[in-house]
């Protein structure tokens, strides 16, 4: 079972409880030299890296997932992303999810609390919906 460090939708307890059908256990984390960013024509964030190496992105850190868990997350993040090992700014290392076009990537950072404020209870239902692997 490995760590997963999640940035975006995934921090969202919501989130995590619709895709698992359980609450892993977790914590804050960070991980520097790269930014959320927003992505056109989604509700959803990309982790890509920053033009500032100090540049921080917080987070959480997902542990105790299942190997069957995991494969619910691949496939709930698709090929538009892709699964890598960095190190946290807490020195431990762990698995995220980051986006694999740079160039589709807005100047704008994600904005977790409008996302929460206008998109979170539909963004919940609707994967309420996409069957479990």
């Amino acid at each position: 079972m490995s760590s997963l460090f999640v940035y975006g939708t995934l921090c969202f307890p919501e989130v995590a409880l619709a895709l698992l059908g359980r609450l892993p256990r977790s914590r804050p984390a960070a991980v520097a030299g790269w930014r959320a960013a927003a992505l056109p024509g989604r509700v959803y964030p990309g982790l890509v890296p920053a033009a500032v190496p100090t540049a921080l992105v917080a987070g959480r850190v997902l542990s105790g997932l299942s190997p069957r868990e995991r494969a619910v997350l691949d496939a709930f993040e698709g090929d538009e992303y892709e699964a890598r090992r960095v190190v946290l700014v807490d020195g431990r290392s762990a698995s995220v999810y980051v986006w694999r076009d740079v160039t589709a990537a807005l100047d704008q950072t994600w904005d977790a609390d409008a996302f929460a404020a206008a998109q979170l209870p539909a963004f919940v239902s609707r994967i309420s919906r996409r069957p479990r692997s």
